[in-house]
Parts: structure tokens; C-alpha cells; sequence
């Protein structure tokens, strides 16, 4: 079973890479499509609509289908929706088709194929870490792993389509699905029909989001994410009209930011939280107050390399929330559950990429600090969760006790 975990882990990083690989072209191929900040934010609130309805599903999936099956669908899905959206880009920039059929064929392509295929890898790999660790400070070190495997991908994909950027606006579009493909013969080969499935043994209660042993957590964790979910569509246009750049410049400048953030984020998670072997709720209640002075920071950042160093205090906070949001739940159920417990995890994740894009872009349409001032209050939210509310206290003494011998 732990021999799953590796490609896992190159699945989770290579497919996050090229997501990440359009982030710093998204905004500026969104004017050059005329369209609006408003429905970019859709673009990508839908696509995290789709992941959290299906994550709970592929949780159920893992129950019943391989490991290989799962992932090799997932990867299909991601893929036929990668190549679509570079194909309704295409044809809204050459103007063979207008702007609405152009912005439809995105939601269709970017938002619900990507984001169905993409739901599957997270889930994989939480159930699979879940199944494969018998301790907290086992389960918060792998689920950093997995943490950190998306962590790098804030480096390389953003670095690289900052890189394609230079060249061609289009080209990050046209090598994400390349690697997407590729991935997915990879897996042929790399992951055999053998690998373990998860438990069929009879389930108990399948866990809910307002279990009284959950709730808490996962609302510490709605508030971790929505913080970066606020600032991080906004990113490139914040950076245009801040420092008045041209496009190219606006790519690279998004991707040096989420570039060092990724580089942080990789060396918190995938070196000091293990060194540290903290319990989940600690790594929260110091990482979050981290976030909360990044944002700060950002608010009030007007230079380039101010707002990267915003960014980089963000990945130490984030690198040290996030392995925490992800393991606590999973500590509370037994293996049984933890497929199920995996998709409630990845869609309080993904509900947060519904709400803070289409927020995010709303308030920047009113005032271009509001995103930023609204991620600071989220991050806020979460530190006063984790340190004041009595049930994330009983949860906490509930994990403990899950993981005493």
C-alpha cells in the first residue's frame, strides 16, 4: 500500500503543474477574449463547483474501484478538458467563434470536464495516506507530502507558463494537456491492476460535515483555503494595475510570486512539519496567524518585489495550515471511513475555490484592495476558530486519544 503513495504523489504534482501552468496567462488571455473580471471568476468558480460535488463521489469510487482505475479515469477526464479549453480559447482569439460561445465552451471544457477528471487525484491520494499511516504524527507527515506535491506545483507550473508566456500567450495552454497525456501513459506503466483498493469491508456511518467531531475543522479549513482562493485569481490583476504593466510582464510578474510561494510552501511542508512533528490543531494555530500578517502585507504592497515577499510569508503560513486541515478529519475515523472522510476533505477544499474567485473578482470590480482585506478577515476567522471554539478543543483531545498506542 505505501508503495501507492509514490505515484500518487508524481500524479498529484504533474497534474497540479499543469493547472498552475495557466494561472499566470489567465488574466491577461481574459482581455484579450473581452471578457470580464466577473466571468473569469466563474470560469473557475464553476470548475471548483464541479470538484466539490464530485469529490465525495470519487470518495465512494475508491471503495469500490482500483486505485489505477480511478486514477487513470481522473486523468482522462482532465485531460479531454485541457484540450477543449485550449481549443475555445483558440477560436475566441482568431474570432471564429463570439466572446459568449467562447466564454460557454470554457465553463463546458475548463470548468466542468477539468474539474470533474481533476476532483479524483486529491481524494486518491488523502484515502490512500489515510490507509497507509497509523499515527498522527504519521498521518500529518504523508498528508504534508501530498501537501507539498501541490506545493511544487505552485512553482513549477507558474515559473514554466510564466516562461511559455514570453513566447506565446497560447503556449502554456497547449502544453497542459500534453502533460496531462503523457501522465496518463505513465500510470499505464507505473501503476499495476494489484495496487490495493480501499477497505470492503462494511462501512458504519458515513461521516457528515456537521458531525460534531468535524465541523469544526473543516471550518477552520473553508477559512484557510477561501483566504487563498480571495487573492490568488486577483493576483494577476492586481499586479497589472498596481505596477500599470503590459501582459507579459503581468505573467511573469504572477508567476515569480507563486513561483517563491510554491517554494516555501514545498520546504515547510515537505521538510519542517515533519522535523517539527506537531499535531495538526498546533500546525494550524501558528500557521494561520502567519497567513493573517501576509495579508496584511499585501494590502498594502505596491512594488514587485514587496507582494513576492507577501507571497512567500503567505507559503510559510499555508505550508504549516495546510498538512493540519488535511490530516485532523481523517484522525477522527477509522480505515472504513477514510475514503469517505477524503472527499468531505476535498470538497470543503474545492467549495472554497467556488466562493472566493467569484467573490474575489466581484469586490475587485468595487475596490482592488477588497479581495485582499477579505482574505485577511477569512485567515482571522480561522485563528479564532482554532484557539476559541470549544468543539475544536474537543476534537483535538478526540485526536489524541485516536492516536495514543
Amino acid at each position: 500500500m505505501r508503495k501507492a503513495m509514490a505515484p500518487l504523489l508524481v500524479t498529484i504534482l504533474a497534474v497540479f503543474s499543469a493547472q498552475q501552468l495557466l494561472t499566470p496567462v489567465l488574466a491577461p488571455l481574459a482581455r484579450e477574449l473581452a471578457l470580464t473580471e466577473t466571468q473569469l471568476g466563474l470560469v473557475i468558480t464553476i470548475s471548483a463547483a464541479t470538484l466539490t460535488v464530485a469529490s465525495p463521489m470519487w470518495g465512494r469510487a475508491m471503495r469500490r474501484m482500483r486505485l489505477r482505475t480511478v486514477l487513470l479515469s481522473g486523468l482522462g477526464l482532465a485531460s479531454a478538458g485541457l484540450i477543449g479549453f485550449a481549443v475555445a480559447v483558440t477560436l475566441g482569439l482568431e474570432e471564429v467563434v463570439p466572446p459568449p460561445v467562447t466564454f460557454a465552451l470554457m465553463i463546458a471544457t475548463r470548468s466542468l470536464l477539468f474539474g470533474l477528471g481533476l476532483a479524483a487525484l486529491p481524494v486518491a491520494a488523502l484515502t490512500v495516506a489515510g490507509l497507509v499511516t497509523t499515527g498522527e504524527a504519521d498521518r500529518t507527515r504523508v498528508t504534508g507530502l501530498v501537501g507539498a506535491a501541490q506545493g511544487l506545483s505552485l512553482v513549477v507550473g507558474p515559473a514554466g507558463g510564466g516562461v511559455l508566456a514570453v513566447a506565446s500567450l497560447l503556449l502554456p495552454l497547449y502544453v497542459s494537456p500534453v502533460i496531462c497525456l503523457l501522465l496518463t501513459v505513465w500510470v499505464l506503466v507505473a501503476v499495476r491492476r494489484e495496487p490495493a483498493r480501499a477497505p470492503q469491508g462494511v462501512e458504519g456511518p458515513r461521516p457528515r460535515l456537521w458531525d460534531a467531531r468535524l465541523w469544526p475543522l473543516f471550518a477552520i479549513g473553508f477559512c484557510v483555503f477561501l483566504s487563498l482562493g480571495l487573492v490568488q485569481v486577483i493576483l494577476g490583476f492586481l499586479i497589472a494595475d498596481r505596477l500599470h504593466v503590459d501582459p507579459q510582464a503581468t505573467a511573469g510578474g504572477v508567476g515569480l510570486a507563486l513561483a517563491v510561494a510554491g517554494i516555501v510552501i514545498v520546504g515547510v511542508q515537505g521538510a519542517l512539519v515533519p522535523a517539527l512533528g506537531w499535531r495538526a490543531l498546533r500546525l494550524i494555530r501558528v500557521g494561520a496567524p502567519i497567513a493573517v500578517a501576509a495579508f496584511g502585507l499585501l494590502a498594502v504592497a505596491h512594488s514587485l518585489w514587496l507582494i513576492t515577499v507577501a507571497f512567500g510569508l503567505l507559503g510559510v503560513g499555508l505550508g504549516l495550515a495546510m498538512p493540519g486541515v488535511a490530516a485532523a478529519p481523517g484522525l477522527l475515523v477509522g480505515p472504513e471511513g477514510q475514503s469517505s472522510i477524503s472527499g468531505l476533505v476535498n470538497a470543503v477544499i474545492g467549495s472554497t475555490f467556488v466562493v472566493g474567485p467569484l467573490l474575489s473578482t466581484a469586490l475587485y470590480e468595487i475596490t482592488p484592495v477588497a479581495p485582499v482585506l477579505a482574505a485577511f478577515v477569512a485567515a482571522t476567522t480561522a485563528v479564532a476558530l482554532a484557539w476559541l471554539s470549544p468543539a475544536a478543543r474537543h476534537a483535538k483531545a478526540a485526536a489524541e486519544a485516536v492516536a495514543a498506542p
